[in-house]
Order: structure tokens, then C-alpha cells, then sequence
């Protein structure tokens, strides 16, 4: 067998490989007489029918037969004589060639790239430092309080923060347009659930009474044919309702699902949830700092049957979570949406692998122990969850795959400089608030 390897473009290779003569005619005559053995002709009684007749039917078969085998065991024999890494499947070429010449293919390939780890000296990762203070406490506590709003009927100007009833009609030019009308519209005043002067122009209101606003819609308004015309509404206030926020006590602590050591068990187990929830968001920023400094320094050309095989996977999670919310069936998404996001996730990957690799570093069964106990936590039993995982190989995988990658961010972390910068815990948990500033700035 002899073997001739070209570089193509980027990763590409086409490798030749051609088998002699005596190797090719042996392996064809040995499957025509097999089928010799096997083939019913009429005339002839089974395993009977002369070699010469099975040959001069059925030659060309036995050629594309033979083909196919050899082709599957020489390819890999000669991978490994080129010590080449294919990325995907190939494409194969035959190459024509007489009887007495043998047979002859080119593979058409992708190879894996080498990966050389070059040094992250230079990379400064900035590490958010935060606790939770009792002023956080008090303003979660407050937000929970928010969410179980009641409201009361109250006999009295509508003030900001009150929810109104009300029955509006909107005009332009003297004229009612489309969608610009609805009746019993509860409205909380002070969100900007409205156009800018809807909301303002009923504080002070009472029920019973009638306003009229002239208002403008913004330039930027989602319905074009009403952005930046003015319209003038007709409202009718039904009635004011004012906030009523519950107390924290036995009953409001029940719905969260608390009830041992009462009202100071329930601040204690929030304050454990948001210390939990701001550790995980402070291991994510630092992760995502880790990773973007490893593709920074790292360049690499990836194969692109990688990307495509990626790609592909992320169309149909993608799909798959449009469906759970029922829109799945009816949107069609490009894979190529999704190129530049596979192209990122298959250049990570190899980079990891040869972090992992090059450093010798083992996955550490005790963290991921660790780390199905504290996801287990949140459930009425957590032993359940803990079984559940170490019986589900697919499940487990997926906790293995990311406590190596905290490993491989533990080792990033060893080769960076590290700058602690103290942030409140709002800062952190809401990066995009316009006076918090992003820890990787």
C-alpha cells in the first residue's frame, strides 16, 4: 500500500492511497466465489454455477463490493502510518485505474489542529467581591412582599404607586383608531406601562371622574402608524385602589415553604439563598473572564466539520426549548445563526482539552460529589436528587464536564493576575443597572 498526503487549504488533506494489483484481484476473486456458493441461476443447481459464469456477471459488483471493504480498512491503516487526526467522516474519490494496476482513492479530510498553550502572564481576571449586607436582606424581603400585593378600594385622589380601573378611548384627528380603546384596564400608576403623560395625567384623579389627555406617541413606537402622531384619549376613572403590602409573618412565610424556627428562619434561609445565588454569579463571572482570556491568547483554526456538527446541535436545543413554549413548530432557524457560537464552543473545547491534558489534570470526583449536594439542596429530598444523578450516566456527565471545566478556571486563575474589586451585591447581581459597572471592565 502506498500513501500520498497533500495539504489543502487550512486543516484540509487529501490523502492517496493506493492498493497493488495481487491484493485488489485476490480480494475479488475470493467474493466471486463466495456468491458462487450462494447465487441461484436458472440452469444450475445452488453452489454449482461455474466460476467463469459468476465472473463475467457479476465481476463489476464484486469490484464495488471489494472497493468498499478495502477502502474501510486501508483508510484507517493509513491514518495511522501518516499519523494524521481526522476531524469528520471523509469524502472519497475514487481514482480510475486498469485491472492489472490495482485500485487507487483519494480521502479528503479534515485533521485536528495542534494545540500549543501559549502564556496568560498578561491577563488581569477582575474578581467581584460582595456579601449580603442587611440592607440587601431587607430589600429582597421587600421585593417578596411585592410579589403578594394586594389591593384595596380606597375613597380618594389617585396617587403614584395606586392601581386605577379605568375605561379609556383613544382619537386622532377626531377619529377613533385601531386598538386605541379598552375598558376596565387595571393600571398601576408610576410604571411607564403607558405612553409618556398617559400615567401623569391621571394623578389626582378620582373615581367617577373623566379626563382628557392630549397626548404625542414616540417617534419610536412599535406601531408605525401611530409613532410620533398625537392622539387624544378620553378616560374614565371606575375606581382607585391603594397597595397593601402583607406583614411577614407565620401565614406569609408559609408560601415560601418555611416553617421551622418561624419568622427568623425565614430571613436566615433567604439570606443562605442570595449568599448561594451571589457565590454562583461571582464563580460566573470570573469563568467567563477564565475562558474569554483562553481564546484570546489562543488562536486557533478549528475544523469546520467541527463547527457544522456543532452548529447542528445547537439548531435543535434551540428547537427543542422553542417548543416547550410552543413556538418550535413554527419558526424555521438557519443553522447558520448558530456558526459563530459552535465555532467558539468547538475552539474552547479543544483548548480545555489540552489544559487538561498538558497538565495532567483529573477529574475530581469529591467537587462533583459537592456539586450535586448543593444543587440537591433546593429539593424537598435531597437524597432522591444525589441517586438520581449517580444512576443517570447522560445527567452525570454533564455535572463531570463542569467541574473540570472549574478546574481548568482554578488553573487559569494560577497562571492570571487576579484583581479583587468590591461591589454591593445589587452590582453584581445586575450588572446592567446604569451605575454598576461590569466586573471585566
Amino acid at each position: 500500500m502506498q500513501v500520498s498526503v497533500e495539504s489543502s487549504e487550512g486543516l484540509e488533506r487529501r490523502m492517496t492511497v493506493e492498493l497493488p494489483a495481487e491484493k485488489v484481484n485476490a480480494a475479488v476473486e475470493k467474493r466471486l466465489k463466495e456468491i458462487a456458493r450462494t447465487i441461484r441461476l436458472d440452469g444450475f443447481r445452488p453452489g454449482k454455477v461455474p466460476l467463469s459464469v459468476v465472473r463475467k456477471r457479476f465481476s463489476h459488483d464484486a469490484k464495488q463490493e471489494v472497493f468498499g471493504d478495502l477502502v474501510q480498512s486501508s483508510y484507517f491503516e493509513a491514518l495511522m502510518q501518516e499519523k494524521l487526526n481526522p476531524a469528520g467522516e471523509p469524502s472519497i474519490e475514487p481514482v480510475e485505474k486498469g485491472t492489472e494496476e490495482g485500485m487507487a482513492y483519494v480521502a479528503v479530510f479534515e485533521v485536528m489542529p495542534e494545540v500549543k498553550l501559549n502564556p496568560l502572564s498578561e491577563v488581569t481576571v477582575k474578581r467581584p467581591v460582595a456579601e449580603v449586607t442587611d440592607e440587601d436582606l431587607a430589600e429582597m424581603v421587600e421585593k417578596l412582599r411585592k410579589q403578594r400585593i394586594t389591593w384595596n378600594e380606597v375613597d380618594r385622589e389617585a396617587r403614584d404607586g395606586d392601581q386605577i380601573t379605568i375605561n379609556f378611548k383613544g382619537y386622532m384627528d377626531g377619529e377613533a383608531f385601531e386598538g386605541g380603546s379598552a375598558d376596565g384596564i387595571p393600571l398601576e400608576l408610576g410604571t411607564k406601562g403607558m405612553i409618556a403623560g398617559f400615567e401623569e395625567g391621571l394623578v389626582g384623579a378620582k373615581a367617577g371622574e373623566a379626563r382628557t389627555l392630549e397626548l404625542t406617541f414616540p417617534e419610536s413606537y412599535h406601531a408605525k402608524q401611530l409613532a410620533g402622531k398625537p392622539a387624544t384619549f378620553e378616560v374614565e376613572v371606575i375606581k382607585v385602589s391603594e397597595a397593601v403590602l402583607p406583614e411577614v409573618n407565620e401565614e406569609f412565610i408559609k408560601a415560601f415553604g418555611v416553617s421551622e424556627e418561624g419568622v427568623d428562619g425565614f430571613y436566615k434561609e433567604i439570606r443562605a439563598n442570595m449568599t448561594r445565588e451571589l457565590e454562583d454569579k461571582i464563580r460566573g463571572v470570573v469563568k467567563e473572564q477564565a475562558m474569554d482570556a483562553l481564546l484570546q491568547v489562543n488562536e486557533l483554526e478549528v475544523p469546520k466539520a467541527l463547527v457544522s456538527r456543532e452548529a447542528q446541535v445547537l439548531l435543535q436545543q434551540t428547537k427543542a426549548n422553542l417548543a416547550q413554549g410552543g413556538q418550535g413548530n413554527n419558526i424555521n432557524l438557519p443553522v447558520e445563526l448558530f456558526e459563530e457560537q459552535a465555532r467558539k464552543r468547538v475552539t474552547l473545547g479543544l483548548i480545555i482539552a489540552e489544559v487538561l491534558g498538558s497538565n495532567n489534570i483529573e477529574l475530581d470526583e469529591a467537587r462533583v460529589r459537592q456539586k450535586i449536594e448543593q444543587f440537591a439542596q433546593s429539593y424537598e429530598d435531597p437524597q432522591q436528587v444525589i441517586d438520581y444523578y449517580y444512576s443517570n450516566k447522560e445527567q452525570l456527565s454533564g455535572i463531570q464536564n463542569l467541574v473540570l471545566e472549574d478546574q481548568v478556571v482554578d488553573w487559569v486563575l494560577d497562571q492570571v493576575t487576579v484583581e479583587d474589586i468590591a461591589k454591593g451585591f445589587d452590582e453584581v447581581m445586575n450588572p446592567s443597572t446604569p451605575d454598576a459597572e461590569a466586573a471585566s471592565e
